[in-house]
C-alpha cells in the first residue's frame, strides 16, 4: 500500500549516559509521569536548543560530549568530572513515528541519572547539543549513555522510546584530550553516534547538580515504555502479536488515565498511533474509533499548548491514511483545514515542518482536494481557498489548485450571476498560466480555461477585447495540440464556439465559415461512444444555424436540427448543461416554424424549453436565454393563430427574462428593447414597463464601466435603440402621461453626463443634515472618479482587470453610502431618476421645451415654471421630413461658407421659414396664448434626436405684416438658450450658490503648426479685441502662441473663472471624447476637461468650429466642447454649431463683449448669466457686417440664469421695419404661407418600420443570430 506520507518519527528525543540508551518520546507533556530522586548536586544544565528529524535521516545525529579532566584516570574519589556534549549524528526511529523531540540521559547508578533537556527535531542532518554537565566521580566504574525520543515535548508519560544505548566507562571517556565520537550499537541500519568532551575538575559546589532521582516504580510510566518497546519489535518485525501487547500495554495506561487526568492526552494519543499503525498494515480495521482517539487528544491540547502541532499532525495522519483507502471525501476536506491550522504553527527548520509541508504531507491532501468534484457552493469555495493557501508561490500544485479555485467560482457565477467571481477567476487563471512555460506539458489546458472565464464575462459585460483575448488564447492553445494529439478535439470545439460568439457579434461570416470547419474537423474525432460527441453535435448545430441566419440556406438549419436531435440522447437526464441542448434546439424549431408554419415545431419548442425550465434553480443565469426563447415561441404563435392569451404569455417571459437578477446584463438589456419593440407593434400595455425596464438595465450596465471612455466603448452595442429615449416619450405622450413623458426622455438622454454626473452632485444640504454621511459620499465619489481616471490609461490585461475589479468594489461601497443617505426622510430621492416635480424645478427661470422626434410621432412638450406639462403636437413634420431637414441644413450651411458675404443666403431662408412654419410657430402659439409668456422671456430649448442638429434657435418667418413691419422671428420674441438635460439645468442652478471674484483669461493659438490644420490669422487680433472690452476688476491675462500649449491651457481653465478660446475645434465623430482644442504642441481633448473639476468656473466662450453640435450616432447623448466643459463647471457657455469664420465672427465676438459689460461703469459686477441677452444682442447688431450662417453659428448654451428669472431688465433689439422689397437678408420679404419640408430621396431611414410593416430588428443589430451559447471542452 502506497503512503501518502513519510514514515513517521517520534516527537522527541533524549540521550541517557550509564548504559548508553537513546529514548524517544512521540508526545509533548510538560513533566514526565514518573519522578525521579536524586543526592544533592551543583549540575549545570544548558539552555534546550530547537531541533527536529525525519526518518529516514541518514547520517543524522552526532552527540558530542566534552570531558575535561585535571586529574589522573583511575583515581575518583574527591574529584569530579565535566562533560561537554557537543553534536548527537544519525538518529534512528525504529517505531517509525513523528517525535516531539529527544534528549540525552547519563546514568551513573540507580540513584544517579542525568537528563538533558527535551529537544525538538531539527531538519538538519545533525543536532548541535551544547549542554554541560559536572559529576561526582565514585567506585562506580561503569557508566550508560542512552538517547531517547519523547512523544511529548511538555509532561512526559514515561520515558520515551530507547533509540540508542551505550555502556562505557569513566576511564575511556577520559582517555581522549579533545572531542571525540562515541559511536552506538546499529539501529534500523542507522549507526548513532555522540561527540563529546569529557574533563577532570576540582570539586565545586554545585556538583551533581542536574542528576535526578531514581524513577519511582509507576505503574503507568512501566505499561507506557513496555507499550513503546514492543511498538517498535511489531514496526521492525512486523509481528502481530507485538501490535496486540503495545495496544494491551497502551489500553491499560489509558484506562488508569480518568478524563481529568494530567496524561490522558498522552495516553490516547500512543493507544490511538499504535491501532493506526495496524489499520496501514491492514491488521486492524476500525478507523473511525482510532480517528476519534485523535480528536479527544487534541482537544485535551489547544493552542498554545507545546503539543498541539504534533496533536493536529497525528488527526491528519489517520484522516488521510482513511481517505487513502476508502477516498472519503470528508476526510481530505478536513485534513485541508486542518493542515491550514498546522503550518503556521509549525516553525521553519523543525522536523515537524518539513514532513507536514513535504510532497507526501500537505501535497497528499492538495492533490486530493484538487481531485475532488467542484461545486457552486460557498462551502467548496471556502475549501478552494483554503488549499490555494495551502499552495504559496513556488509550490508546485499552485497552478492546478488556482485552476481548480477559479472552476469552483465558475459555477458558482453560474448559479448566482455575481460578475466578480468570474473577474477572480480570470486572475486566478491569468496567474495560473504564467506559472507554466511554453514547453510545460498541461500549458494548453490552462490557456482552454483562461479563454473560457474570459469569453463568460465577454457574455456577461460584452467587453470586445475579452472575446479577442480569448480566441487568442484559443489559437494558442490548438497550437500546442498538434493532430494526433488526444486533446485536439477539445481545443478545435473551443475555438470554434469564441469564433460562432464573434460573428455574431460583428457579422464577420468568414468567422462562422473558420469555425464549422473546425468542428467538422473535431466531429470524427468524437466518434460514437466518445464522452464529448454531444458536445461537439451540439456546437457544430450553432455554428450551422448561426450561418443559416446570415445567408438563409435551409439545408443547414435542418441539419442543425438534426444534430441537435442526435446530441440530445447522449447527454445525462442530470447534465448541468443540457438545458442549452434543450433550448438550442427550441430557438432552431422556432426558426423553421417562422419558414414552415408547421404547428408541430413551434409547439415541441415551447415543451423543450418548459423541460429545460425544469431542471435548472430559479437563480441559473440559463433561465434568462430560456425565457428568452420562450417569448419567441409564444409570438411565433401569436402571429400565426392571433390569440391574446400567447401575446400575454410572451411579454411575461420578455419580463422574466429582462429582469432575471443573475445574467449579463448585455443581453437583459437586448430582451427589454425587444420588448419594447413587440409592446409597440401589437399595442401592448406593457410598452411603459418596456421602456423603464430598459433605462434601468443600460444605466445598471455602463455605471460598471471605470472610465468615460468605456461608458462610450459599450454604447455602440445598443445603437439599435438610441431612438428609445423620444420612443418612450412617444408612448407615454400616447397613453395621455405628458408628466411621465417628461420623466421618460430625461431618464434615457444624456446618460453618459448623468452617470459621470453622479460623482459631483452638490451636498450642501447633505451635509448640513448629516456632515458624516456628505463626507463619505464624497471620499468615495472622488476615490471612484480617480479610479475611472486612473483606469483609462491601463493597458496591461491582468492590471486592467484589476483595476475593473477595484472599481466595482469602490462603486459597490458608494452605492451602500447613497441608500443610506435614501434613508434620511428629506433625501429620498437622492440621485434617484428625478421625478417630473425635480425636472419642474429647471423651468423656475423660464419655460423649457423639449422637443421630441420619434417614428411613432414628433411633438414637444412644454415645462412650464408651474403646473402640468403641455403638449404641442407637430402633425406636419413626418420622421423621414425631419431627418431630410436636418440634411438640407448640413448641406445650405457648407454651400454658404463658399458664398461672398453680401450674396442671399436663399437655401438657409428657406430651410429657416421651414422650421419656423411648422416646428417653432405652433411652439410659440401655445407659448403666447396658453402660458401668457411675455415677449423676450427667457425659454430653454431642449431638443432630442434629429432636432439636435436643426439651428431652432434661429427659427424665422422672413415675412411682412400688413404695416409692411417684419413679422418676428423667435430671437425676436424670447432669449434663447440651450440645455441638453434638464437635470444638468438644475445642477448648474444649484452651483451657482457661490460665487467668486472673478478672472479672465483669453485662450487663442492660430498657428498650430504642420499638420494641424490652416493659420487662422485673425486670432490674434480677436484676442486684442476682447482684453480691451474686458473691464480691468477681472485682471485680463492672456496665452497665446509658444505658451498656448495643451498643459497651459488646461492650467488657465482651472485658475480663472471666465474665459474666451479662439483657436481650431474638432468634434470626432466617431470617438467624441477625442473631440478637441489644437494647442501648440498636443491637442486639448474632451476627455482632458472632463477630468477637471472647476466648481468655481461661471462663464467660456468658444471661438471654435464645431464645439457645440454632437455626433451623429447618439445625438441625446450630446457629447461635446462645450458639454465638456459645462460639466467641468462652467455655468454659462457660448459654442458653435458648423465651422466658424474668424475674420468675420470677431464682430459677434465685439459686439457680444459689448453688451456683456456696458453697466459695469456704473459698478456693476460681471454676471455670466446675462450671457443669452447678450448673445441675442450681438446677433442682431452685427447683420450687416455678418453672414446669416456665422450669426446663426453661435448658440448659448446655460445652465443657469440671473437670479430674477428673466432678462427682460435688458433690453431687446428692435424689430426691424422691411422698408423696401427685400429684408436684412437680401431676400424678397414674402407674406405667403408655409412651406412643406421637401421629400429627399437621401432623407434617413428608420431601423424600424412603421405601421403592419414594422419588422425585428435584425439579427446584427440584436443578437438574435447566437440563441444559444456552446458547449465548452475543458
Amino acid at each position: 500500500m502506497f503512503s501518502p506520507f513519510h514514515n513517521a518519527l517520534p516527537p522527541s528525543v533524549y540521550c541517557a549516559i550509564n548504559n548508553m540508551e537513546i529514548h524517544v518520546q512521540h508526545d509533548l507533556g510538560t513533566e514526565p509521569s514518573t519522578s525521579l530522586s536524586r543526592p544533592p548536586s551543583n549540575s549545570h544544565i544548558s539552555t534546550p536548543g530547537s531541533h527536529s528529524f525525519r526518518p529516514p535521516l541518514g547520517p543524522f545525529s552526532i552527540l558530542v560530549i566534552l570531558l575535561h579532566s585535571t586529574i589522573m584516570p583511575g583515581s575518583c574519589e574527591g574529584q569530579c568530572i565535566r562533560l561537554e556534549l557537543i553534536r548527537l549524528n544519525d538518529l534512528p526511529l525504529p517505531s517509525d513515528r513523528i517525535p516531539a523531540g529527544f534528549y540525552v540521559s547519563v546514568n551513573v547508578d540507580l540513584r544517579r541519572r542525568w537528563k538533558s533537556p527535551v529537544r525538538v527535531l531539527s531538519s538538519d542532518e545533525a543536532e548541535l547539543l551544547g549542554d554541560v554537565v559536572t559529576l561526582s566521580l565514585c567506585d562506580v566504574p561503569e557508566l550508560s549513555v542512552e538517547i531517547k525520543v519523547s512523544y511529548e515535548l511538555g509532561r512526559m508519560l514515561g520515558s520515551g522510546e530507547v533509540v540508542g544505548k551505550l555502556e562505557t566507562s569513566w576511564d575511556e571517556l577520559l582517555n581522549h584530550d579533545e572531542p571525540f565520537e562515541l559511536s552506538f550499537p546499529s539501529i534500523c541500519g542507522d549507526h548513532p553516534s555522540l561527540t563529546l568532551k569529557a574533563t577532570v575538575v576540582h570539586p565545586c559546589d554545585d556538583q551533581d547538580a542536574a542528576l535526578s532521582d531514581v524513577l519511582v516504580d509507576c505503574e503507568i510510566a512501566r505499561d507506557t515504555d513496555a507499550g513503546h518497546a514492543q511498538f517498535a519489535e511489531y514496526m521492525t518485525s512486523e509481528n502481530v502479536s507485538h501490535l496486540n501487547a503495545a495496544v494491551e500495554h497502551f489500553q491499560l495506561v489509558l484506562d488508569q488515565c480518568p478524563v481529568s487526568h494530567p496524561d490522558r492526552a498522552a495516553a490516547l494519543t500512543n493507544f490511538a498511533y499504535a491501532r493506526l499503525q495496524g489499520y496501514i498494515r491492514n491488521d486492524l480495521q476500525d478507523i473511525d474509533t482510532t480517528t476519534s482517539l485523535f480528536r479527544e487528544a487534541l482537544a485535551l491540547r489547544p493552542q498554545p499548548h507545546p503539543d498541539h502541532p504534533l496533536s493536529l499532525y497525528n488527526l491528519i495522519d489517520a484522516l488521510t491514511w482513511h481517505h487513502n483507502k476508502e477516498s472519503t471525501a470528508s476526510d481530505i476536506r478536513e485534513a485541508a483545514q486542518l493542515y491550514h491550522e498546522l503550518l503556521p504553527l509549525c516553525i521553519e527548520g523543525t522536523y515537524l515542518r518539513s514532513v507536514a509541508a513535504g510532497e507526501n504531507g500537505v501535497g497528499y491532501v492538495i492533490r486530493g482536494c484538487n481531485n475532488l468534484p467542484i461545486d457552486a457552493s460557498d462551502e467548496d469555495i471556502c475549501l478552494r481557498r483554503v488549499v490555494f493557501e495551502l499552495c504559496p508561490v513556488g509550490q508546485q500544485h499552485r497552478p492546478e489548485t488556482l485552476d481548480k479555485l477559479a472552476w469552483a467560482l465558475q459555477s458558482r457565477f453560474a448559479q448566482c450571476g455575481d460578475i466578480d467571481d468570474v473577474d477572480e477567476s480570470i486572475h486566478l487563471r491569468r496567474e495560473a498560466v504564467s506559472l507554466c512555460p511554453k514547453e510545460y506539458a498541461g500549458r494548453d489546458s490552462y490557456l482552454n480555461n483562461l479563454a473560457y472565464s474570459l469569453r463568460v464575462r465577454f457574455d456577461h459585460q460584452g467587453k470586445p477585447n475579452d472575446l479577442d483575448e480569448a480566441i487568442s488564447l484559443y489559437e494558442e492553445a490548438l497550437r500546442l495540440c498538434p493532430v494526433g494529439r488526444e486533446s485536439r478535439d477539445a481545443s478545435l470545439d473551443n475555438l470554434g464556439g469564441a469564433l460562432v460568439t464573434r460573428s455574431n457579434e460583428r457579422s464577420d461570416i468568414d468567422d462562422i465559415t473558420r469555425a464549422i470547419s473546425l468542428y467538422r474537423e473535431a466531429l470524427p474525432l468524437c466518434p460514437p461512444g466518445h464522452p464529448s460527441r454531444d458536445t461537439t453535435l451540439n456546437n457544430l448545430a450553432r455554428a450551422l444555424k448561426t450561418r443559416y441566419e446570415e445567408l438563409d440556406v435551409s439545408e443547414d438549419l435542418n441539419e442543425a436540427i438534426n444534430l441537435y436531435r442526435e446530441s440530445l440522447p447522449l447527454m445525462q437526464l442530470d447534465d448541468p448543461e443540457r438545458y442549452i441542448t434543450l433550448y438550442s434546439l427550441s430557438a432552431a424549431l422556432c426558426s423553421r416554424f417562422t419558414q414552415t408554419q408547421e404547428n408541430g415545431d413551434v409547439e415541441e419548442a415551447i415543451q423543450l424549453c418548459q423541460e429545460a425550465l425544469a431542471s435548472l434553480p430559479s437563480l441559473h443565469p440559463g433561465r434568462c436565454r430560456i425565457h428568452a426563447w420562450l417569448q419567441e415561441a409564444y409570438l411565433s404563435c401569436y402571429h400565426l393563430q392571433h390569440n391574446p392569451v400567447d401575446l400575454s404569455l410572451a411579454v411575461e417571459n420578455f419580463r422574466l427574462a429582462s429582469r432575471h437578477p443573475t445574467f449579463g446584463l448585455p443581453e437583459r438589456i437586448i430582451e427589454a428593447y425587444k420588448w419594447t419593440v413587440a409592446a409597440e407593434q401589437h399595442g401592448h400595455g406593457s410598452a411603459l414597463e418596456a421602456y423603464s425596464t430598459f433605462f434601468e438595465l443600460l444605466d445598471a450596465h455602463l455605471v460598471t464601466r471605470s472610465s468615460a471612455t468605456s461608458r462610450r466603448e459599450a454604447a455602440p452595442a445598443f445603437h439599435y435603440a438610441r431612438t428609445l429615449p423620444v420612443d418612450a416619450a412617444s408612448c407615454a405622450i400616447r397613453c395621455d402621461n405628458l408628466r411621465h413623458a417628461a420623466e421618460l426622455v430625461e431618464q434615457g438622454r444624456g446618460q453618459q453626463w448623468s452617470l459621470a454626473s453622479r460623482l459631483r452632485t452638490p451636498v450642501e444640504d447633505l451635509e448640513s443634515a448629516n456632515p458624516k454621511l456628505a463626507h463619505n459620499y464624497l471620499e468615495l465619489s472622488k476615490r471612484i472618479s480617480n479610479a475611472a481616471q486612473s483606469s483609462a490609461t491601463i493597458t496591461d490585461r491582468a492590471a486592467v482587470d484589476r483595476a475593473a475589479t477595484e472599481y466595482r468594489r469602490l462603486t459597490s461601497q458608494w452605492e451602500a453610502a447613497v441608500a443610506e443617505i435614501r434613508n434620511l426622510r428629506a433625501f429620498s430621492r437622492f440621485l434617484l431618476p428625478p421625478s417630473y416635480e425635480d425636472l419642474q424645478a429647471a423651468a423656475r427661470q423660464g419655460p423649457v421645451i423639449i422637443l421630441i422626434a420619434s417614428e411613432y410621432s414628433r411633438s414637444a412638450i412644454i415645462v412650464p415654471t408651474s403646473g402640468d406639462p403641455h403638449h404641442v403636437p407637430l402633425p406636419s413634420v413626418t420622421f423621414a421630413d425631419l431627418n431630410n431637414l436636418k440634411d438640407r441644413f448640413a448641406r445650405a450651411i457648407r454651400h454658404a461658407s463658399t458664398m461672398g458675404p453680401q450674396v442671399p443666403r436663399d437655401d438657409l431662408i428657406v430651410l429657416l421659414r421651414t422650421v419656423w412654419d411648422e416646428i417653432m410657430l405652433p411652439i410659440v402659439n401655445v407659448l403666447q396664448q396658453d402660458l401668457k409668456l411675455k415677449s423676450h422671456s427667457r425659454i430653454w430649448l431642449c431638443p432630442t434626436a434629429a432636432f439636435t442638429s436643426i439651428p431652432l434657435h434661429a427659427a424665422h418667418p422672413f415675412r411682412t405684416n400688413a404695416d409692411r413691419s417684419k413679422e418676428p422671428c423667435l430671437e425676436d420674441l424670447y432669449i434663447c438658450s440651450y440645455t441638453p438635460t434638464l437635470s444638468a439645468l438644475v445642477r448648474s442652478r444649484q452651483m451657482m450658490k457661490k460665487r467668486v471674484t472673478p478672472s479672465f483669461v483669453t485662450i487663442g493659438q492660430g498657428q498650430p503648426g504642420t499638420g494641424k490644420g490652416k493659420a487662422l490669422l485673425a486670432v490674434d487680433s480677436e484676442l486684442e479685441l476682447v482684453h480691451k472690452l474686458v473691464p480691468a476688476m477681472a485682471n485680463c491675462t492672456t496665452i497665446s502662441g509658444d505658451a498656448a500649449t495643451r498643459a497651459g491651457a488646461l492650467q488657465a481653465l482651472e485658475e480663472h473663472t471666465w474665459v474666451h478660446l479662439a483657436c481650431h475645434g474638432k468634434q470626432d465623430p466617431k470617438q467624441p471624447y477625442n473631440s478637441h482644442f489644437v494647442m501648440r504642441d498636443e491637442h486639448l481633448t474632451l476627455l482632458d476637461i472632463m477630468e477637471r473639476d472647476i466648481p468655481h468656473a461661471e462663464f467660456a466662450f468658444l471661438s471654435a468650429c464645431h464645439t457645440a453640435v454632437g455626433d451623429e450616432e447618439t445625438p441625446d447623448e450630446v457629447i461635446h466642447l462645450a458639454a465638456g466643459l459645462q460639466f467641468s463647471g462652467f455655468k454659462s457657455v457660448i459654442g458653435t454649431l458648423w465651422e466658424v469664420d474668424h475674420s468675420v465672427a470677431q464682430h459677434v465676438v465685439g459686439a457680444f463683449y459689448e453688451n456683456m459689460f456696458m453697466d459695469l461703469k456704473d459698478g456693476g459686477v460681471m454676471d455670466c448669466t446675462k450671457a443669452a441677452w447678450a448673445l441675442n444682442r450681438a446677433t442682431h447688431a452685427v447683420k450687416a457686417e455678418v453672414p446669416l450662417e456665422q450669426r446663426m453659428v453661435f448658440v448659448h448654451i446655460v445652465f443657469a440664469t440671473s437670479s430674477s428669472g428673466t432678462s427682460s431688465n435688458y433690453p431687446l433689439a428692435p424689430t426691424p421695419v422691411c422698408t423696401n422689397d427685400r429684408d436684412a437678408e437680401g431676400v424678397a420679404c414674402k407674406t405667403s404661407k408655409v412651406h412643406r419640408i421637401a421629400h429627399g430621396p437621401d432623407s434617413w431611414q428608420p431601423m424600424i418600420m412603421g405601421g403592419e410593416g414594422k419588422s425585428w430588428v435584425g439579427r446584427n443589430d440584436h443578437h438574435d443570430q447566437a440563441p444559444s451559447q456552446p458547449l465548452l471542452r475543458v
